[in-house]
């Protein structure tokens, strides 16, 4: 069970209540085809994280079923239990679509992620099931992605508005990823950048 949010009201302060928690490079490693030097498929400059991939890359290693991925997966942060938060500016270029931008991972089987956000014709959709928010193209908004393991749910603003609020999917560890992951429909190519990315923890 999931709900779109039309018309959500505005929150001023998402991170009321939560606690900010460090972040840098020492929190994530990078994800991308095994068989490339980083640089290829990642930059950081002026504070933001560009990752980009091509439908024909090779996957994460050598002779996975996965499809081709430049991600940031914040292995720092692993979680089971509690209300945890991702915080960042995204922007997606004209022309990427059937990609995952970002994903809470863990979940009950058969499923590997309890939410993940996909850009297709830029369109945000829960998966590729309901659109949250339209034409995201060429332009940063701000994604906050909220999980609360215990409460078994998720919720999503953007630019500080509502705009999803589903069930979780189970599971017994957590992280969140971020990047380009190809999907169905991919395009040939595919980039995302991210900026002022935040991991927060709610206070007991």
């Amino acid at each position: 069970m999931h709900v779109i949010v039309t018309h959500g009201e505005l929150t001023n302060d998402l991170a009321l209540g939560f606690t900010r928690l460090p972040f840098n490079s020492s929190y994530y490693i990078n994800h991308k085809p095994y068989n490339l030097p980083l640089e290829e498929r990642y930059s950081f400059i002026n504070e933001v994280h560009k990752l980009w991939v091509f439908s024909t890359d090779e996957p994460l290693s050598r002779g996975s079923p996965t499809l081709p991925r430049s991600e940031l997966f914040i292995n720092g942060y692993k979680y089971s239990t509690g209300i945890w938060q991702f915080e960042a500016h995204v922007f997606v270029p004209h022309g990427t679509t059937g990609v995952s931008v970002m994903q809470v991972f863990g979940s009950d089987p058969p499923h590997a992620t309890t939410f993940m956000l996909r850009v297709y014709d830029g369109n945000l959709y829960y998966y590729r099931k309901s659109v949250i928010f339209h034409n995201i193209y060429n332009k940063w908004f701000r994604l906050n992605v909220i999980h609360n393991v215990e409460g078994n749910n998720v919720k999503v603003y953007i630019n500080g508005v509502l705009r999803f609020k589903g069930k979780g999917r189970g599971g017994t560890t957590h992280y969140f990823k971020c990047g380009v992951y190809a999907q169905d429909r991919a395009s040939f190519y595919m980039e995302s950048r991210l900026k002022n990315i935040k991991i927060f923890k709610r206070c007991n």
